[in-house]
């Protein structure tokens, strides 16, 4: 009997199996059998992420349970005062994540665990704005972020409210890991340590909003802007529609998609790097004559931004809603005498170049992290105890991003705000939000940023990625569309091959990212996604001029595409 149908009996017939997948499970084919359980799901750059069913490689009560397991047993390890601080639990509006947090309250309730869970959906920023208000030992947050409707998640955060980083979360898959039957778990948790278990009320959420308040920067500006507004049936319905009316702000939501649906009924896509999310919103901007559009994804960690800009409306990428928000807010600090001695910004290695050029004009110096938020949190965490710098900004290309640090996860509401601050402001001087991104093209150079995903599901597609970055490594390419690579960086191999000569790659947990600078300026790079089955792919390409930019793009992906074929 293989691995797998060892497996699939034991779950099938298992005594303690929840009863909601028998029936699942009786039906699956083997093809589905195969991808279920040829592995076990695993953390990785956001926690925890898949498919919901049944299976050692989906979402369920049995793997959430031997997740959190693992977790209390490391509690545990670290003494009597963890776990009276206990754990704060969040959860968004998918299928099963009410339950699945709730059951994680039990669960670490039978462990004689503390926990703080709230009493409906939240956005993931405001679950790590809890673990700190709280001061408890870490956090739990239910959601599968941006990812369609099939899909849930779990994700671990620190005392700081900052997701876990990598030795911190080995600790726990080590007691994770150390689990063999999931299936034998159960969160029947006595009457009294039901006890230990707060579900949280409004206190912290008006503390919330108070620290999201404090970012503005010209509280006072003429607010003469129309926004559509979009939580894409997800968490940031009630707190962005709250931060907007205390601000002033005239908000118009798309009331289709205020809904917390889980099957996320009126958006083609909740992810707002798709077009699809944008469409109802941008069917309301038009019958509004709206200025700014703002669309949160489902846990409001994220959120994409379209402008009014002569007639049009143009959606920005991640990377250059980026680039606007740390020129207005570093401007304004400037402007006002408040910017900090040392000021430093934090962005990943994948993000575009022209955020660390509009920040380094600025006097801002920037430090990139590997993709992960947890990373810019950790770095935050750092000079919070040193004082050598002093923390302006930070974000991802993926439309994450955080103005103030009394979060250390991406705060979609805190983006929203500070654009809309910006959006008004600009507008006084004549001008939209693309009128500055444009400005910072003509100081700092026509960059075009992408990303394409190579969507491999299955046992077969995670081998194939494997093979690309395998290939990738044993072939290294010399040139790509005809220009050359002159520096090229391996996140695994902690290498550097610049000039013909290697040196070592410091400053980064191992990761498996490759990373290509060419000749003309630009630079292309490689990595799995951590909490997804695809290949990304990612270009930041530098230009003359928008169209020689976007001309190399398409050359580029072109090329790309053909050296990672198969």
């Amino acid at each position: 009997m293989s691995l797998v149908e060892e497996r699939y009996e034991k779950w099938v017939n298992h005594p303690n199996l929840d009863q909601r997948y028998k029936a699942e499970l009786e039906n699956m084919s083997d093809q589905e059998k195969n991808d279920a359980f040829y592995t076990t799901i695993e953390f990785g750059t956001a926690g925890m992420r898949g498919l919901l069913g049944p299976g050692t490689n989906r979402i369920n009560i049995h793997t959430i349970r031997k997740a959190t397991q693992g977790f209390a047993n490391y509690i545990i390890k670290n003494g009597e005062e963890a776990c009276k601080k206990g754990i704060a639990i969040g959860y968004d509006n998918r299928h099963m994540s009410r339950e699945l947090a709730f059951d994680c309250a039990d669960l670490l309730a039978k462990n004689n665990i503390a926990s703080y869970v709230y009493d409906s959906l939240r956005p993931t920023p405001m679950l790590s704005f809890a673990v700190r208000y709280n001061k408890c030992f870490g956090g739990i947050m239910i959601t599968a972020s941006h990812n369609p409707k099939e899909y849930n998640g779990y994700k671990l955060y620190d005392d700081k409210g900052c997701q876990l980083v990598p030795h911190l979360a080995d600790a726990v898959i080590r007691e994770v890991n150390a689990i063999e039957d999931e299936l034998a778990i159960d969160a029947n948790c006595t009457e009294e340590q039901k006890k230990l278990i707060t579900v949280m009320g409004d206190d912290v959420d008006q503390d919330y909003y108070k620290h999201v308040l404090s970012i503005q920067l010209n509280p006072d500006v003429k607010k003469d802007i129309k926004i559509v507004f979009s939580p894409e049936h997800g968490t940031a319905n009630i707190p962005v529609k709250d931060v907007f009316k205390m601000t002033g702000y005239n908000c118009i939501p798309v009331e289709e998609q205020c809904t917390p649906d889980p099957d996320f009924s009126n958006t083609p896509t909740p992810n707002p790097e798709q077009p699809g999310a944008y469409e109802l919103s941008l069917k309301y901007a038009k019958e509004n004559d709206a200025d700014l559009i703002l669309v949160c994804d489902p846990d409001a960690d994220r959120m994409g931004v379209g402008v009014k800009h002569n007639g049009e409306y143009i959606v920005l990428t991640g990377n250059q809603s980026g680039a606007v928000e740390i020129e207005y807010i570093c401007s304004q600090l400037t402007e006002k005498g408040l910017m900090p001695e040392n000021p430093v910004m934090f962005n990943t290695v994948v993000t575009s170049d022209l955020g660390e050029k509009v920040a380094a004009d600025y006097g801002v110096s920037t430090e990139k992290t590997l993709t992960g938020f947890k990373f810019i949190g950790e770095k935050v965490a750092k000079y919070e105890v040193t004082h050598e710098k002093n923390y302006v900004f930070g974000y991802e290309e993926s439309y994450g991003s955080l103005v103030k640090p009394f979060v250390r996860d991406k705060d979609a509401p805190q983006a929203l705000l500070i654009l809309a601050e910006a959006c008004a402001f600009y507008k006084q001087q004549g001008k939209d939000l693309v009128d500055v991104l444009n400005d910072l093209y003509d100081r700092h150079g026509t960059y075009e940023e992408s990303q394409v995903a190579l969507t491999l599901s299955g046992e077969a597609g995670a081998n194939r990625i494997k093979q690309i970055l395998a290939d990738l490594r044993a072939d290294a390419p010399k040139e790509i569309a005809g220009v050359k690579v002159v520096r090229s960086e391996d996140y695994q191999e902690c290498t550097i091959c610049e000039g013909g000569k290697v040196s070592e790659l410091t400053g980064f947990t191992k990761s498996n990212v490759l990373k290509y600078y060419l000749e003309d300026g630009s630079w292309i790079a490689v990595r799995p996604s951590g909490t997804e089955p695809k290949c990304k792919f990612y270009y930041c390409i530098k230009g003359a001029d928008k169209a020689e930019a976007h001309a190399k793009t398409e050359k580029f992906q072109k090329a790309m595409s053909e050296l990672t074929a198969e």
